[in-house]
């Protein structure tokens, strides 16, 4: 019954996507250089990371199938080499959408073990040529580009999924979606997210980052330590919100029309078109009622 929510809910995001985009003017690959050799790339979807070198580039993520001429037009801008690696930050679509294309042309697709899994069982069907041919449980090592590319894997934070990526020599941090910047995040509870999971995830990456690194997030603009500190605040305070009223016997229903509990945040606006005020407080509720 899981799985199929969880199919459902994602074919929703999806098609609220595809919608937003119809209603959108065209789709613009634009690219922001965050050291002498990682970039940052926003298009339609999860934010891109590339790491370009002498020899091949390594990327992150790829948005979804359609963008994918218009991303790798972006890319050769910045080099004229193969792209040889492409690991993906977790299962879904807007981050994963470009693996067939990419891996058609070659590319050796990377992620977690739980990535695999999803969307190998995934309906409808997943082409092989989609799925990830190397994978991980814990953590891995890349060395790559005059990079040692740190990357772990976080528990049941926004999914059973994700991997975050640190770049020691450049000093950039790619989150995946366990970083919303200025919005509130997309828990995913079919997926094996977790409120409590989703803390720590932000929690073990804030360690590895000092106030001059550079934070790619999955969605929004790009960050940095204090934006991910408050980010942290954020979740922190609506857990304590949301945890006061289940103390108090309220029901999903009545804590999700409470605008109290994220009051501070809206009139920031953290809202936005997939993740509202009411659906936040709906999902900390299912999470930490649990």
């Amino acid at each position: 019954m899981k799985t199929c929510k969880s199919i459902c809910f994602l074919y929703m995001l999806f098609f609220a996507f595809a919608n937003y985009a119809q209603e959108t003017p065209e789709v613009v690959i634009e690219t922001q250089q965050l050291s002498n050799n990682v970039y940052m790339l926003t298009g339609q979807g999860g934010n891109i990371g590339v790491c370009v070198g002498d020899k091949a580039i390594f990327m992150i993520d790829d948005q979804y199938a359609r963008l994918t001429p218009k991303i790798l037009d972006a890319i050769k801008t910045l080099s004229d080499k193969p792209i040889q690696f492409l690991i993906n930050t977790h299962w879904h679509g807007d981050h994963t959408g470009g693996n067939e294309n990419l891996a058609k042309q070659g590319v050796k697709i990377i992620a977690q073990d739980n990535v695999y899994k999803r969307l190998s069982e995934s309906t409808p069907e997943t082409p092989k040529e989609a799925l990830p041919i190397i994978t991980f449980n814990d953590k891995l090592h890349i060395h790559i580009n005059g990079e040692d590319v740190l990357v772990f894997h976080v528990d049941n934070a926004h999914t059973d999924g994700d991997a975050l990526l640190y770049f020691p020599e450049s000093n950039v941090l790619h989150t995946g979606d366990t970083f919303f910047n200025e919005l509130y995040p997309y828990i995913d509870l079919d997926s094996g997210g977790s409120v409590n999971g989703y803390i720590e995830a932000v929690k073990k990456a804030l360690i590895l980052i000092d106030d001059d690194t550079k934070i790619i997030p999955g969605h929004g603009k790009l960050g940095n330590k204090k934006q991910y500190q408050f980010f942290l605040s954020m979740l922190e305070d609506l857990k304590t919100n949301v945890l006061a009223e289940i103390e108090l016997g309220k029901t999903e229903d009545e804590v999700a029309n409470n605008s109290n509990i994220t009051k501070t945040y809206d009139d920031l606006g953290y809202s936005w078109a997939f993740i509202n005020s009411e659906k936040i407080r709906r999902t900390f509720y299912k999470s930490l009622k649990q």
